[in-house]
């Protein structure tokens, strides 16, 4: 008996029809590979499109501002504006301004003694919490990140009522035991602004380190259990030694927000005589630019600040690789 490959009548199937033609499975492969491949780069297209409009962009403006010099001709300009390139005129400019350079040897001041307080208050806070022995561990977590929420400005001005005489209860409390301290002295009002930042940034960086510290695994608690190892030994031999990368991270991100410090100082100046316009870099750009209109310098003077963290970041960041190596 004889059998044959289509029965009576039957249809020839698709790719037997002449003159009709079916993409292969490499061609079809191609097709997935290639809109697989575009699929991510549409997806982080809004994104893209803001970080170079709000981010790259202010960062070409600005260094190409800090090259430039601007001519004004007439008493207000009226003649007409003319602009070259200056070279590094007005980042010579930037650096002979006395107040300025004094801006960032005061916020040099500043982060080596608030930075490492606040570091280690907020490692010594988050090591508490992650304790075996911790009552109400989210809460508290919670309520120590609450001041990360209040903006700068709002901070600083709750703050101000504590250091402000006539309205201080603090300094009313003082009086009862024959004290005066004054919050906004010229010796001790870089100190009241390092008290906002530290009760401002502390939560946001436990934070961190408490994310770091659940990173870590179950079985080393349970092997230092079983060897008997008491909570500060836990503390110096596990937790603080794999916690180090969230350490080198907050403490990078402090070093940066150091010499961006400016809202602070801007709200305190209206009660605080001590601090003048210049009183950090920020704000000393900030006048450059809106109180004496000179952009260009401002803008020298915004590199310097960037290329000032950059470098002190860098160095921080090679000193503890080295270390550690």
């Amino acid at each position: 008996m004889t059998t044959t490959s289509h029965t009576a009548g039957a249809q020839p199937r698709q790719e037997d029809r002449p003159g009709q033609r079916t993409p292969t499975k490499a061609a079809r492969g191609t097709h997935r590979t290639g809109a697989t491949a575009r699929a991510p780069w549409i997806l982080l297209a809004p994104f893209l499109a803001l970080f170079l409009l709000t981010f790259i962009l202010p960062i070409i403006v600005a260094l190409i501002s800090s090259f430039t010099k601007v001519t004004r001709s007439g008493l207000f300009g009226e003649a007409g504006v003319t602009s070259g390139f200056a070279g590094f005129s007005n980042y010579a400019q930037a650096l002979s301004d006395g107040s300025f350079v004094a801006s960032i040897g005061r916020m040099l001041l500043f982060g080596v003694v608030q930075v490492p307080f606040m570091i280690v208050l907020c490692t010594v806070l988050a090591l508490m919490l992650e304790s075996g022995s911790a009552k109400w561990p989210g809460f508290f977590r919670a309520a120590y990140f609450l001041p990360y929420g209040v903006p700068g400005v709002i901070a600083t001005i709750l703050w101000s009522f504590l250091y402000v005489p006539g309205l201080s209860p603090l300094l009313d409390i003082a009086g009862v035991f024959g004290l005066s301290p004054d919050f906004l002295g010229p010796d001790t009002v870089l100190w009241s602004i390092a008290n906002i930042v530290t009760w401002s940034y502390t939560g946001y960086n436990m934070l961190i380190i408490v994310a770091q510290l659940k990173s870590i695994p179950v079985e080393l608690y349970e092997a230092a259990k079983v060897d008997g190892a008491s909570t500060l030994r836990v503390a110096t031999s596990i937790q603080l030694p794999l916690i180090r990368p969230a350490l080198v991270l907050t403490t990078v991100f402090s070093i940066i927000g150091t010499l961006q410090l400016f809202a602070e100082a801007q709200v305190l100046k209206t009660v605080a005589p001590a601090i003048d316009s210049q009183y950090t870099p920020n704000l000393s750009a900030y006048t450059t630019a809106f109180a004496y209109n000179d952009y260009n310098v401002a803008a020298a003077q915004a590199v310097l600040i960037a290329l000032a963290a950059f470098t002190l970041s860098f160095v921080f960041l090679k000193f503890t690789n080295r270390k550690s190596s």
